[in-house]
Parts: C-alpha cells; sequence; structure tokens
C-alpha cells in the first residue's frame, strides 16, 4: 500500500493505516487533489492485504474543515453544469471507496469537523472524538442542499431521521455529548487519550479475523437496500464462506486447547 502519497500524511505501522489531512494552519480543509488522491487510495486499498484497519487522524487539533473556500468552493461558482457533475461524482466516490476499501475505518476526531471532514467521519466505521469536537453538516449554510457525498442516506441510519433533518436544515454544529448520545461517535475521551483509543480498537481490529472483518463491513453497506429474507440468505452465504476459512479452524482449535487464537486472515 502506498505510503508516498502528495496531499495527505498517511503512515503505515504494524497493519494500521493512519491518514491525516496536512493543513493544520487552515484546519485541515480538502483541496480538488486530495479529495482524488484519497479517493484513489481508499479503492486500492480494498486490494492490499498488509493493511488491516485505518485511523482517520486529526492534525493539529482540528479534523477538517471540509472543503477549502477558495480552492474549491470559489472554481465551483464558475464551472458549467458538466463540470459540477464531474465534481461532485468525485466526491461522492470517496465515501463510496471508503465503504467499499474491504478495512474497517476508525475517525479519531477532534476540533472542526465540518462540511466534508463530517461526511469523512461519517462514512468511517467507528468514531471516536474529544469533548471539543464540534461536528457540522453545514452545506445548507453555504447555499447548498444537505444531501451531500450521501448525507441524507447514511447519516439517518446513525442517529435518526429526525436527528439527521435537524443537522442538515440547520447546518448547526453537532457537539461531542450530543453525537455521543445519538449514537454518531461510540465514545468519547479526553484529547490526550484520543489516539491511544483509536489506536486501540484498530490493533484489536488488525489482530482479528481480517478476511471476516472484510465480509461484516461488506454486509453492513449491502444489507441496506435488501429485504430482511435477502440479508438473512446474503449473511448464510457470508458466513458460510467464512466458515472455510482457516481462522474459523484456527479459532476452534485454539478453543479446544484453551488459548488465545491468532489469526492470520485467511
Amino acid at each position: 500500500m502506498r505510503s508516498d502519497v502528495k496531499y495527505f500524511n498517511c503512515e503505515i505501522t504494524d497493519g494500521i493505516a493512519t491518514v491525516s489531512l496536512d493543513r493544520p494552519e487552515r484546519k485541515n480543509p480538502l483541496s480538488f487533489d486530495s479529495y482524488a488522491e484519497l479517493r484513489d487510495w481508499f479503492r486500492d486499498l480494498h486490494y492490499d492485504d498488509d493493511v488491516k484497519s485505518v485511523i482517520f487522524a486529526p492534525n493539529g487539533g482540528n479534523f477538517s474543515s471540509g472543503g477549502d473556500v477558495h480552492e474549491i468552493i470559489g472554481p465551483l461558482t464558475k464551472m458549467n453544469m458538466k463540470e459540477l457533475m464531474r465534481f461532485t461524482r468525485m466526491t461522492g466516490d470517496l465515501v463510496k471507496a471508503m465503504i467499499g476499501c474491504g478495512k474497517p475505518i476508525i475517525a479519531a476526531v477532534d476540533g472542526v469537523c465540518a462540511g466534508a471532514g463530517a461526511i469523512i467521519a461519517m462514512a468511517s466505521d467507528l468514531r471516536v472524538a474529544t469533548p471539543e469536537a464540534k461536528t457540522a453538516f453545514l452545506f445548507n449554510r453555504v447555499g447548498l442542499a444537505g444531501c451531500d457525498m450521501g448525507a441524507c442516506a447514511i447519516l439517518p441510519r446513525i442517529i435518526g431521521q429526525g436527528r439527521a433533518a435537524e443537522l442538515l436544515y440547520l447546518g448547526r454544529a453537532m457537539t461531542a455529548d450530543e453525537g455521543l448520545a445519538w449514537g454518531f461517535f461510540n465514545r468519547v475521551v479526553p484529547q490526550a487519550k484520543l489516539m491511544d483509543e483509536a489506536g486501540d480498537i484498530a490493533a484489536r481490529i488488525a489482530s482479528g479475523p481480517n478476511f471476516a472483518n472484510m465480509m461484516t463491513k461488506t454486509m453492513l453497506a449491502q444489507e441496506w437496500s435488501m429485504s430482511l429474507d435477502q440479508a438473512i440468505e446474503a449473511e448464510a452465504q457470508a458466513q458460510a464462506i467464512c466458515m472455510q476459512g482457516q481462522d474459523f479452524h484456527r479459532a476452534y482449535h485454539a478453543f479446544v486447547a484453551k488459548e488465545k487464537p491468532v489469526f492470520e486472515g485467511d
């Protein structure tokens, strides 16, 4: 997996990829280039067996302020419809790539988490925050609809329709305490412990049955559009596939021997 990226930070250690945006002096806004590079990186991640989990981290006390006003929003006001559609499809493709990458993603949210930054947190599998985290889906505050990058599909599934509607219509910030109570954040920890907490979750996932984890992530996404009967059948097939894997056999033999299983992801 490439760690020599140009428009964001990436470090890979012990099967955990830690990525973050790299413009802390401006609260880590996204640019056209960072959008595209993140999209391509997450797409490639699907085919990399060395990375087991991902932490999307803050930088300089903030997660991301979203699309850069001068480098993205300004140019967008001068584009025609075809160019605008190319851009909005590209940003949506980042969310698709995150969901389809096959690796659990933990968002470690601190400070400002707004616009596309909030979407990145939303598209992650798990979210850990500090009390200072302020998460805002503020699209309507710049004259746009709240239906951006899958927000109207994904956010209600996490926090409920009414709460999602409030955030998307008002564009107001969700506090860390609200996010925890509403189920957006899995936990809130002091700022000094944020990366340790995210790292602990990522390490626990990385030491687990990685093929099975990939299957879980796939089914969590695919079952949104299935009936209950279809979902149960799809899970029957997925679980039968996992039962053919060596990690299943390792777990059984470890249990019999009263040992902790060591998974290898096959």
